[in-house]
């Protein structure tokens, strides 16, 4: 008797592809047709189907047009997987090509441009000619926008064959779509091209654009104005009739016709010298943007992005509609905060009280970020409009005493900016925001207040204490604080010297010896040694008048806004950025490096990139411009006299001229002369028609005990001298007096 297996474990496995694959090749239509829509179905949630290409393909060959336009679109997304599969389904293209049916036609040239394999270029050539000449409108259009496919994949053959200059012709076209789509590819193509003047407008063109522009879509309608956007006019005149034109696409129901058709009237008002007309057109693009407004929340942030370039160049435009941008309570974060700013630049003197009124509401939300951006924004009123100034003092003076820490907080740092806009005006509040201190929290707060005792520590009778609070825990502090408080102790003492000697000692002496941040450490120094040297200097330096901030100065610099005005309705528009920055295979990023290498080493030759790195750059090779190290200098490249000279057992406080400062100590061997006579002093503290010769000069100063006899002649402690070094010259010593007496 002899085993056998099991039936089961024999039968051949029967998958779904099978089944569909026997159903592709049933005899019957019906049974075809759905399984060419379960392969679609399954090809469009990610199933791989390329299995059953050659099945599909059986399938081209059919009167059904919906079947047909089923196949077309499984080849679009498998040809690159089976490139010798579909040399087969040529015939088939060529022969749909020549069908009494328009949407055939179209629908065999779309397809074959959209493979996009190289061995189906060739016989794309032939159905494409005649398909440009087609009597039909829709398959005109669709040609005109397979040159533009063909022309990405082998610009040479599109320009042999001559379909770009065919497309040319279609701008002429008496059906506005084909003219449209004419505008699209040939856009395109010229953005491809190196040389960008394959499609140059001229004055003809522009009206027969304009022309066409009343009866075509939607889409179409965004094409044509975009192109007309990029036509410089000749005169005012011309200007003006483009603008008339255009004028009616301001009431379309599609909000990038909209913004299109306002980017055209936005850059032909340049060229209009006429006061009146320009108010006109003002008037009228202002009643579609604020529809705009009343949007979903996404087109509602693409139109506040938009809006807040044009008032930038036009604030005209919504001056009477601040109403409009008052924030709803279900409105999305990312929209009230677009909001806010809009409303800060519709800002004027007739509507301040009102907007104060909204503000003040806005600082009570729930939304901490939105209420820190309201508070912020009446500091900004207040900046911008000088009779407004009280007001929203008193407004932010009201919200401090809420006691509500992140309100508090965030108004002394605008109160700082308003001091600074209006000195010696409003320091009737400063006991108010002292009261305060120990609800900060927060670095910005912190070193806002510090910097408003410090500028006014005269005014203030405890300030030294108020002072003394911060610097408990000073080491601890954030740098940014931390430099505000080393400055505003300076102040106190140059202002108060008598009362603050221990204070500034000590602040100098932990600044220069405990502190591991760079900035604070040489901004101690530099304090140290102005104070050592010249009090009076210091004093002129330290307390001297600052210029008052300007007003509103957070926009967009003139030649960006200029730009981006020429990308109003697109993502340019919306990051507020050049298209440049974040389209891929720009050469922009490139070019800056570029640029800036030939500039820097034209400053200065010593400087200049190792050859290997100026050929990468000068080959726009990114790749291997990113690979090169740079930090190891070539046999080729000179290293700076100033790197040589910072040499294992060099110091860095003598390549300063600082010698012992803080610490106390002092070097015993004179520090090697620097290659640049530029270097022996830093500080330019002591360059004097008076001066010795530079390397008389340079010793001298490195033997200076100047900041050893700072510590003793100030604060009465003793400190080792330099020792002489035996290769040092001769020179007379300054006699030491006290530096101070001048204060005293």
């Amino acid at each position: 008797m002899s085993l056998s297996r099991p039936k089961f474990f024999t039968t051949n496995k029967r998958g779904e592809n099978y089944e569909l694959k026997s159903e592709l090749n049933s005899e019957y239509r019906h049974h075809r047709k759905d399984a060419v829509k379960k392969v679609i179905a399954n090809m469009t949630v990610g199933k791989d189907v390329s299995g059953l290409f050659p099945d599909v393909l059986k399938n081209m060959q059919t009167e059904d047009l919906e079947l047909k336009k089923l196949v077309y679109l499984y080849l679009m997304n498998y040809a690159k997987t089976q490139p010798e599969l579909v040399i087969l389904a040529v015939n088939t293209f060529v022969k749909d090509s020549d069908d009494p049916n328009p949407l055939i036609r179209a629908l065999a040239i779309r397809t074959m441009g959209c493979l996009r394999v190289d061995k189906i270029i060739d016989y794309l050539t032939e159905p494409l000619r005649k398909c440009l000449k087609d009597e039909n409108p829709y398959v005109r259009k669709t040609a005109a926008v397979c040159v533009a496919k063909l022309y990405d994949l082998n610009p040479e053959l599109a320009m042999e064959q001559d379909f770009v200059n065919a497309v040319k012709e279609m701008v002429s076209d008496v059906n506005p779509m084909v003219v449209a789509n004419a505008v699209i590819a040939l856009t395109d193509i010229n953005e491809a091209s190196p040389q960008h003047n394959i499609f140059e407008i001229n004055s003809n063109i522009s009206n027969k654009l304009l022309h066409a522009l009343n009866e075509c879509t939607e889409w179409g309608q965004i094409a044509i104005l975009t192109a007309i956007a990029d036509y410089k006019v000749s005169n005012g005149k011309e200007a003006e009739s483009i603008c008339d034109r255009v004028m009616p696409r301001l009431q379309h129901a599609n909000g990038a016709v909209v913004l299109s058709a306002i980017k055209v009237l936005m850059i032909n008002m340049r060229h209009i010298k006429e006061e009146s007309f320009i108010k006109s057109m003002c008037r009228k693009m202002a009643p579609p943007l604020v529809t705009l407004l009343s949007s979903p929340p996404e087109v509602q942030y693409i139109a506040l992005r938009n809006i807040s370039l044009i008032l930038q160049k036009r604030p005209e435009v919504l001056s009477n509609e601040i109403r409009v941008f008052f924030c709803k309570y279900n409105d999305p974060p990312y929209v009230k905060m677009e909001k806010l700013e809009i409303m800060v630049k519709l800002c004027n003197d007739r509507n301040v009280d009102q907007l104060l009124s909204e503000l003040k509401e806005y600082a009570n939300e729930v939304d901490v970020e939105f209420v820190r951006k309201s508070v912020h924004a009446i500091g900004r009123c207040a900046i911008k409009i000088d009779e407004a100034a009280e007001r929203c003092i008193n407004v932010l003076l009201d919200l401090i005493n809420t006691g509500v820490s992140y309100v508090v907080q965030e108004a002394i740092v605008v109160i700082k900016d308003i001091f600074r806009k209006y000195p010696h005006k409003y320091e009737g509040i400063i006991p108010t925001l002292c009261e305060n201190l120990e609800a900060l929290d927060e670095p910005e707060a912190k070193a806002s207040l510090i910097w408003i005792i410090g500028e006014y520590a005269e005014r203030i009778d405890n300030a030294d204490d108020l002072i003394n609070i911060f610097l408990e825990n000073f080491k601890e502090e954030n740098p940014q604080v931390q430099l505000q408080l080393l400055t505003a102790t300076v102040k106190l003492f140059l202002k108060k010297p008598n009362e603050n000697q221990d204070l500034v000692q000590r602040i100098l002496q932990t600044a220069t010896t405990e502190c591991d941040n760079a900035d604070i450490r040489d901004r101690a120094y530099v304090y140290w040694r102005l104070l050592s040297t010249d009090p009076q200097a210091a004093k002129a330096v330290v307390l001297s008048e600052k210029p008052p901030i300007a007003g509103e100065n957070e926009g967009i610099s003139p030649a960006l806004l200029e730009t981006l005005l020429y990308d109003i309705g697109t993502l340019a528009s919306v990051y507020h950025k050049p298209a440049e920055t974040f389209i891929a295979g720009k050469k922009f990023g490139a070019d800056n490096v570029s640029k800036a290498m030939t500039e820097h080493a034209e400053e200065d030759d010593i400087n200049a990139p190792p050859p290997q790195i100026q050929a990468a750059i000068k080959n726009n090779d990114i790749g291997n411009l990113l690979d090169l190290d740079w930090d190891e200098p070539s046999a080729e490249t000179p290293v700076s006299p100033i790197l040589q000279n910072n040499a294992p057992g060099s110091s860095f406080n003598d390549l300063l001229s600082l010698g012992g400062g803080g610490s106390g100590g002092s070097s015993t061997q004179a520090a090697p002369a620097p290659a640049s006579n530029n270097m022996d002093d830093i500080m330019n503290l002591f360059n004097s028609p008076t001066s010795p010769p530079p390397q008389q000069q340079q010793q001298q100063q490195y033997q200076s005990p100047m900041m050893n006899d700072f510590t003793s002649d100030l604060f009465g402690e003793s400190s080792p001298q330099p020792a002489q070094s035996s290769t040092t010259t001769n020179t007379t010593q300054p006699v030491a007096k006290d530096p101070f007496a001048d204060l005293f």
